[in-house]
């Protein structure tokens, strides 16, 4: 095993049939015969022999598009599978399988051991979870937090001791949120479960993974936009209007920019949420290069709708007017900034692929982190809820917020049809 130029992971076995090749036995395609060598072992490429990793993990050629280029004399060119004594069990037989035993679309990055076998059945994709795979912590890490948020969420509709019933309207951005929070938990857990089902099946699940982060990021904001930003004094015109003045000498009324500000929020965040789907459903091709950078760059665009809880901690004494915003909305940044860190370096399986396979690789950690975020931002949304109530500027509109909610799932779903309907976004990346 070596490290080439940063660029990926080389494993020096040989290529493995492509689907549709029979071996020499004419057996199952994909699968080595007790006929065919065994793939050398050693730390440096052995003489002779084509070694090659799946299309997404080779060295792109700068300025080129689409899929990247194979090494020389590797084109049409046969990659056996994992070695095999002549004992071994075929890949179908096995529980778990290595890289080199399942389709390019479906190799991870650096991960080599812990894949289940293709295509399972949604039987054995539940019974997968309490089997050490690659992706049973991947589950966990999400289905653990989901169990706690909907215990929360139940506790703060039902068992809070307010006045307000569940189904009054102001509390409708908080179901607009908490569905989110639910949705985007239940989606990660579904997509990774069920991922091994078919090649369309896995590409329609994550589809539907980044629609529901989208659909969540949206429902933050609707959040935002009702119980944090009314609150904020830098979208108070007789707060910032005397404010300018002071600091910049500018006489300047800042209630009509306030005012289109507020009008923008939620059509501005509807139409990122959007692009924000189609962009990582297009990241899951070989025309990205780098899928992992892409999708996390375009779900922190969503979280700009919080600048102004930002712009006020900057402007104005937001750490002594509301510790419990100002604490939380910083720490839940932190987290989202270590878990992107994860997410796009890969580490630390990069440093030692196939130690991390089952425990402890990226996207994990990325999970944790994610959690940790969401975990501030409940509690100081919970925060502005109570402020809220003690005195409700205006009760939010069904169509103001459920209204919105459901337009975007129609639109979600529409983006998701049109990738499915295209094989070329079956790719894997």
């Amino acid at each position: 095993m070596q490290l080439l130029g940063g660029s990926g992971l080389v494993l020096n076995l040989q290529q493995r049939p492509r689907s549709g090749h029979k071996g020499p036995d004419g057996d199952r395609p994909g699968l080595p015969s007790a006929r065919e060598p065994a793939p050398e072992l050693a730390c440096g490429r052995p003489s002779g022999a084509p070694s090659t990793m799946p299309r997404r993990l080779q060295p792109r050629v700068t300025g080129t598009k689409g899929p990247p280029a194979t090494a020389a004399g590797a084109s049409g060119a046969n990659r056996h599978c994992h070695p095999a004594a002549s004992g071994d069990l075929p890949a179908s037989a096995k529980q778990l399988l290595r890289w080199d035993e399942v389709p390019d679309d479906f190799v991870e990055c650096f991960i080599l051991s812990g894949y289940r076998r293709l295509p399972c059945t949604a039987q054995e994709c539940l019974a997968s979870v309490l089997k050490p795979t690659n992706e049973t912590l991947n589950f966990w890490t999400h289905f653990i937090p989901l169990l706690l948020f909907l215990s929360k969420f139940c506790r703060l509709f039902f068992l809070s001791g307010r006045d307000v019933p569940f189904h009054h309207p102001w509390l409708l951005p908080l179901w607009c949120y908490a569905s989110g929070v639910l949705l985007t938990f239940a989606m990660s857990c579904t997509a990774h479960v069920f991922s091994c089902l078919s090649l369309r099946l896995r590409a329609a699940f994550f589809y539907l993974d980044y629609a529901s982060i989208s659909y969540y990021g949206f429902g933050s904001t609707v959040a935002y936009y009702y119980y944090l930003l009314p609150g904020l004094s830098l979208l108070d015109a007789r707060v910032m209007t005397p404010y300018v003045q002071q600091r910049l000498g500018w006489h300047v009324d800042c209630t009509r920019l306030i005012a289109v500000y507020r009008a923008l929020v939620l059509p501005v965040a509807f139409v990122l949420a959007v692009a924000c789907t189609v962009a990582c459903c297009k990241s899951r091709t070989d025309w990205c290069a780098y899928p992992f950078a892409l999708r996390t760059f375009v779900f922190i665009m969503p979280l700009s709708m919080a600048c102004p809880i930002m712009l006020e901690s900057w402007l104005f004494d937001l750490r002594g007017e509301n510790p419990t915003l100002f604490v939380h909305f910083y720490r839940r940044y932190f987290w989202l900034v270590v878990a992107a860190f994860f997410n796009v370096s890969k580490i630390p399986e990069r440093i030692q692929p196939g130690l991390f396979d089952i425990i402890g690789h990226s996207h994990q950690l990325f999970h944790i982190f994610t959690f940790l975020s969401i975990y501030d931002q409940v509690y100081y949304v919970e925060e502005g809820l109570r402020q809220f109530l003690q005195a409700p500027p205006a009760a939010p509109t069904f169509s103001g917020t459920v209204g919105y909610m459901l337009l975007l799932v129609v639109c979600l779903g529409l983006v998701i049809r049109k990738f499915l309907n295209n094989p070329e976004f079956y790719s894997k990346k």
